[in-house]
């Protein structure tokens, strides 16, 4: 949108001029009347894949590109399970340790679908239940 410019009507830049001069609770009272009356939302909307339906709760999930990851469960193998965390998080060992025993914790946020899911599997590996969200 950086590329482009946009040539507004003397009309439409009176509107842009009159609500310039809103301070911020006017402001936010003029977009609560236009998403109630109108049905619009000023909230940012996620532009991938092109649907825009009602995919709810299941749609985003879908587009999802980030996860955080979820320590369940230590599991039988504890130890192995604090190195996993140690080499993913870069903790030291107390710490690593304190993270696996406050179990279920999140020990990363943040992470790429790709990773968040190696990541996963090397917790299983370990012994660990593991959540992403």
């Amino acid at each position: 949108m950086a590329d482009t410019t946009i040539e507004l009507s003397a009309e439409e830049k009176a509107v842009i001029t009159a609500l310039e001069k809103l301070n911020v609770i006017s402001l936010n009272n003029v977009v609560k009347y236009m998403e109630e009356v109108y049905g619009i939302s000023a909230a940012p909307v996620a532009m991938a894949g092109g649907g825009g339906g009602d995919g709810g709760a299941a749609g985003a999930a879908e587009e999802k590109s980030t996860y955080n990851i979820e320590l369940a469960e230590a599991g039988g193998q504890k130890i192995a399970v604090i190195k996993v965390v140690r080499e993913i998080t870069g903790l030291a060992l107390g710490d690593a340790k304190a993270a696996v025993d406050g179990a279920p914790k999140v020990i990363k946020e943040n992470v790429p679908k790709a990773e968040a899911e190696e990541m996963k599997k090397k917790l299983e590996e370990a012994g660990a239940k593991v959540n992403l969200k």
